[in-house]
């Protein structure tokens, strides 16, 4: 396992037990973000770098009893945090690494990275995988309950002009991974970027 890795894995584990509850407000930020997906009847979802699973009931919602939802993350804890909470009904939880998913090509409708994009060790590589299972004119929608400056204030930091999640940089990083940037929104309650699989 790669130090990147290691530390993402550290990061969590410790936060896990209380993930949830310190972010109580998040459900509706998240449920608005899914429903921007469009998701039909019976669609194929992963929520990539799922945590705690919070998206997963909005997508089993959206993807109706025929679809399937599968939950992917790194740390077990954040695994087993989403399973005491009950979230493993409404998904398929699996222990797995974002940037080398156990999925089929084209196998996918959709995914849904919630706060994924900045725990990526190689973003243009692992963005390119997440193209990789989805097919073609498939969506992904990366997501964050706060848009970047409030993220940056929340963490003691300011917004460098480097920051992956500016308009100025997703884009070309997104188009260079398969992916064609639709729509851009970074306010305080939100950030979404929604893009579209290219053929």
């Amino acid at each position: 396992m790669s130090d990147d890795h290691t530390h993402v894995q550290e990061f969590f584990a410790v936060r896990a037990a209380d993930w949830d509850s310190r972010f109580p407000d998040d459900g509706p930020a998240y449920a608005a973000a899914v429903a921007e997906l469009r998701l039909r009847e019976g669609a194929r979802v992963l929520d990539a770098g799922c945590g705690t699973g919070r998206a997963l009931a909005p997508l089993r919602t959206a993807v109706g009893p025929s679809g399937v939802v599968l939950g992917v993350d790194l740390t077990p804890a954040m695994l087993e945090a989403a399973t005491r909470a009950g979230r493993g009904l409404d998904g398929q939880l699996l222990l797995a690494d974002a940037a080398a998913l156990p999925l089929r090509s084209d196998s996918l409708d959709a995914v849904f990275a919630a706060g994924l994009i900045a725990h990526l060790p190689h973003p243009g590589e692992n963005l390119r995988e997440l193209a990789r299972v989805v097919r073609p004119g498939g969506t992904l929608a990366l997501f964050h309950p706060i848009g970047r400056a409030a993220l940056a204030a929340r963490q003691g930091r300011r917004i460098t002009p480097e920051d992956l999640r500016a308009e100025a940089n997703l884009g070309p990083l997104l188009t260079g991974s398969g992916w064609h940037m639709t729509s851009y929104v970074d306010e305080d309650a939100r950030f979404l970027a929604l893009a579209v699989r290219q053929a």
